[in-house]
């Protein structure tokens, strides 16, 4: 009897030992990396409009709360998304009043299957985003809101699922995004999109890395619309982790701030941002 529960409490102890092995709370890193030309990414930086006294400014992160190997090259994750998206401009005396901000939060489910030089993997998001004017928005001196646009409730719950397959340096993705609520209530629940990423590994130096990215959202919005956001630029640090990027972003398409969801917009802007 006593050997049996030695057995037993021994088989226990592997499996726990067994089980940490492949249980990682708070990783290092993300198991699924954020697609470089899509919008609604994560980021620590800004970036500033050529030619119009507008910037936007990204404060925000992901975290993979935990992993699972279930191989060594086969992960789950589940994690948090906090982040926010803003956009200001510059005044005299060093001021950026706060035209517009939108607030996203959510989590997040990561996998990915890791062959020789393949990749496959998915991440769907259950998130929330709402969108608010801020006091830069309204001209104390003509005491009116700016360009008669008062503020309005935009505020979405969304599904979204972006499988993606990875070939060396090249990731490419389409995606599928589901408001389970919107308002104002007339916007269409569907949005479809595809993407694709590139980086010239050791075409510089080993922690100088170019990059081009490229995202299409086809968008509900009373019609099918495109969004267009192209990416190029340079990361210095490591590819898939930490470190600085610089770039160029050309968009087009509807505005990405909710409060001026129905407006058309195009822009070229310069910027940068950190991956931590």
């Amino acid at each position: 009897m006593k050997k049996k529960l030695r057995i037993l409490i021994l088989f226990f102890i592997f499996s726990v030992i067994h089980c940490q092995s492949k249980f990682e709370l708070f990783p290092s890193g993300l198991n699924i990396q954020p697609f470089t030309a899509n919008i609604l990414e994560p980021r620590i930086g800004s970036l500033i409009q050529l030619g119009e006294n507008e910037l936007r400014l990204d404060i925000g992160n992901s975290i993979d709360i935990f992993s699972y190997s279930i191989t060594e090259k086969e992960i789950f994750s589940f994690g948090a998304d906090f982040f926010t998206w803003a956009l200001l401009r510059s005044e005299k005396n060093f001021h950026f009043p706060v035209d517009a901000v939108d607030y996203l939060f959510g989590i997040n489910f990561g996998y990915k299957k890791i062959f020789e030089n393949l990749e496959l993997g998915a991440r769907f998001r259950i998130s929330h985003i709402s969108a608010h004017f801020v006091d830069g928005h309204y001209d104390n001196q003509s005491q009116e809101w700016r360009d008669d646009l008062r503020p309005q409730v935009y505020s979405r719950e969304f599904l979204e699922l972006i499988p993606y397959i990875r070939f060396e340096n090249l990731r490419g993705y389409i995606g599928f995004t589901y408001l389970v609520h919107v308002d104002p209530t007339h916007i269409g629940k569907d949005n479809y999109q595809i993407g694709f990423e590139y980086f010239f590994e050791d075409f510089i130096t080993e922690k100088i890395t170019p990059f081009i990215g490229y995202d299409l959202k086809i968008i509900n919005n009373t019609k099918y619309t495109g969004n267009n956001s192209l990416s190029i630029g340079i990361k210095i640090g490591h590819t898939n982790g930490r470190g600085i990027s610089f770039y160029y972003n050309y968009y087009s398409g509807k505005n990405i701030h909710g409060e001026y969801y129905s407006q058309n917009k195009k822009m070229s802007s310069i910027g940068f941002n950190l991956d931590l």
